[in-house]
């Protein structure tokens, strides 16, 4: 109902701060208007309601100086400083609604908005104290809030018009002082007393003795209740009626319409005779609750005590509770169904009560239909078991422990437990906090290696950290056994939406065999690897070998064919070229050979070939093959065969001669002239 207009004023450089606060939609029942600058300027300050100062890359105090003294009376100021400017501030903070240290730009719409939520929660509870004030205050009935002590806590202008007492002499005093009597009331203090002992409404008329005299109040006492549900006082409704007991149909008007106050609008209100044979009256809400068009339709329904309406399961105990009432005030509260001609079945919390009403007791029966309030617990009901046990299943049937936890409260409670589970895992059962329980199994269970790093994630804190980012995480560590360390698995669910209460769902069990089958799995394969790195090295070191061995015959042969060419008329020198083009041929074509047994290279090992052969053979090869590489650089090139040159050697003669191959290119590759013999 209330309309909050404010004005606010923005001080600072930073844009996109301001930016962000300007953006933001107000809140419902608020309008926003703004002003701003770089600088301090009262002038500005001076009207607005609320104050956001950017003191970052400004002198903080120097600023607030400026433009505190500048604001109006109640504006809320707001500030935005760095971490560095926090210290000179101190003495300021007293002023300030809040303070923001370096919030980062995602973060100003957050804050803002907390801000504006705040102030709207403080405009509704001024609203809510404006109506009941102006409530307690607007009826001419006395009203007063009581402690069990007796003391009053609050009045009404009725009760201190009546006293000829400001509020202030009488809040905070008891009966005798108020009523300017010696003592205090007995009769009112019993009265009180039995209110708060049988927690229910008493209706009586007393006689107060006062200064001035006696008056007659018809007084309405109920208990109050603390937040634990215990009774901490009484309030009271009071109608003077020491002048006006002649006004009798006036009085009974008031005392209805005040019961009317404490009563919902929308509630059924049923009153019929204590037989149940006739029906006083009826309000439109009752008969739409029981599905009657009419009192007249109700009755002709079979109306009995109860209507006909009501489901028949239900119609025995409902008529025990209302025929269980005895006395004027007694009363009793009831849940039955009721089910209409369309089948639509209605749930309705009833209430059943006592009152006098024309000089006869009478039953005034309240109903309040609770459909939609049973049909969503039963839908959240069916929903929590839903996800129960989808989480079950996700989790599957092989964990040893699966266990609920609310994150918010820190209490939880097995859902699943498998048959003989080990008697650690026993510790987390209902009525037993989470904490408690995980630190124990870390400590008795867990293997010591692993201990901090189970200890660490299971926290209160972690756990939510880790799944607001991720629906599931998993963590393996090793408990000891009998059989020594035992490789284990903790899997964490969330729970629902997480828009409310979070809940995550936490399974433990042993995966100490796909651990280790895991494991020789890895081990063999770093092997394989490493194989297959050092057969990649002898391939690697094998070609780069035979690069060498296989271009020095080739240069033979392409020098002797260039000579060749040259001297193609003359048959000798036809002869002894094309001799030496086919040795260095054959040579080419075993190192050829050589180099095409993959085999060889990739188990890095050379097979000898042993054969008979004649070294002088060999050597007149290695000339032919090395004659152009001498001739190339300008060098004089022999051999010389001294003992038995004639005897033929066993042994490898490929391999003989790749190994002097690479001697003697060596030797003429770093020989800069003249001549080498062997």
């Amino acid at each position: 109902m209330y309309h909050c207009h404010l004005r606010f004023y923005l001080m600072g450089r930073d844009r996109g701060l301001l930016d962000a606060v300007r953006g933001a939609p107000p809140l419902e029942r608020f309008t926003h208007a703004f002003t701003e600058s770089e600088h301090p300027d009262a002038a500005l300050c001076a009207g607005a309601d609320v104050i956001l100062l950017d003191l970052r890359g400004l002198d903080g105090p120097a600023a607030l100086d400026a433009l505190l003294p500048a604001g109006k009376q109640g504006a809320e100021v707001l500030a935005v400083a760095s971490r560095d400017q926090l210290s000179g501030l101190a003495p300021y903070l007293p002023r300030l609604r809040d303070l923001w240290i370096d919030p980062a730009p995602e973060e100003i719409p957050f804050r803002f908005l907390r801000w504006q939520e705040g102030r709207k929660q403080a405009a509704d509870l001024w609203e809510r104290e404006h109506f009941l004030d102006a409530t307690i205050n607007g009826v001419p009935s006395l009203i007063w809030f009581k402690t069990k002590d007796g003391v009053h806590e609050r009045v009404n202008d009725s009760f201190c018009r009546t006293v000829k007492k400001t509020r202030e002499q009488v809040q905070g005093q008891r009966h005798a002082y108020i009523w300017d009597v010696e003592q205090d009331d007995p009769a009112c203090i019993q009265s009180e007393r039995e209110v708060m002992k049988k927690r229910k409404t008493c209706v009586s008329e007393e006689t107060i003795q006062t200064g001035e005299g006696q008056r007659t109040l018809t007084t309405y006492k109920s208990p109050l209740y603390d937040i634990d549900g215990s009774v901490m006082g009484t309030v009271g409704v009071g109608i003077d009626v020491t002048r006006e007991r002649e006004y009798q149909g006036a009085l009974i008007r008031k005392t209805e319409m005040l019961e009317s106050l404490f009563t919902t609008m929308d509630c059924g209100v049923l009153t019929h005779s204590l037989d149940g044979k006739r029906i006083l009256n009826v309000n439109r809400a009752a008969l739409n609750i029981l599905g009657f068009a009419s009192r007249e339709e109700l009755l002709a329904g079979g109306f009995d005590l109860i209507a006909s309406t009501v489901e028949e399961a239900d119609k025995p105990r409902l008529r025990d509770c209302i025929r269980s009432l005895k006395e004027e005030g007694d009363s009793v509260g009831i849940a039955y169904r009721v089910r209409h001609d369309d089948g639509r079945l209605l749930y309705i919390m009833g209430n059943v009560k006592l009152v006098r009403q024309n000089g006869a007791l009478v039953c005034r029966r309240f109903l309040l239909d609770c459909t939609a309030q049973k049909e969503q617990e039963r839908r959240d009901q069916l929903e929590q078991e839903r996800r129960q046990m989808e989480l079950i299943q996700a989790l599957s049937m092989d964990f040893r422990l699966v266990y609920f936890l609310d994150l918010d409260t820190g209490s939880g409670y097995p859902l699943q437990m498998a048959e003989g589970v080990e008697e650690p895992l026993r510790g987390f059962r209902w009525g037993r906090s989470f904490q408690k329980s995980m630190d124990e199994y870390i400590q008795e269970v867990v293997f010591p290696g692993d201990r901090e790093a189970l200890r660490k994630a299971c926290t209160l804190k972690a756990l939510g950290e880790r799944l607001a980012r991720d629906k599931t995480f998993y963590l393996n560590y090793r408990a000891m056994s009998r059989k020594g360390a035992a490789y284990y698995q903790l899997k964490a669910v969330r729970a629902g939406a997480w828009n409310g209460r979070r809940g995550i769902v936490l399974g433990v069990r042993n995966v100490d065999d796909a651990t280790r089958v895991e494991l020789e799995q890895k081990t063999l394969l770093r092997e394989a690897l490493s194989q297959a790195n050092r057969a990649n090295e002898a391939k690697s070191a094998f070609l780069s070998n035979m690069s060498h061995d296989i271009r020095t015959p080739m240069n033979a042969i392409i020098g002797f064919t260039v000579l060749l060419a040259k001297d193609a008329e003359n048959p000798d020198k036809v002869r002894e070229y094309t001799r030496k083009i086919t040795a260095s041929s054959h040579h080419l074509l075993s190192l050829i050979n050589d180099v095409l047994d993959m085999s060889k290279i990739e188990s890095g090992k050379t097979s000898l070939n042993v054969a008979p052969f004649s070294l002088p053979e060999l050597m007149e090869e290695l000339y032919t093959i090395l004659l152009p590489q001498t001739r190339a650089k300008e060098q004089s090139f022999e051999f010389q065969v001294k003992g038995r040159p004639a005897e033929q050697l066993l042994g490898d003669k490929l391999h003989v001669s790749q190994i002097l191959i690479n001697l003697l290119s060596n030797a003429i590759k770093y020989t800069p002239n003249g001549g080498a013999s062997r």
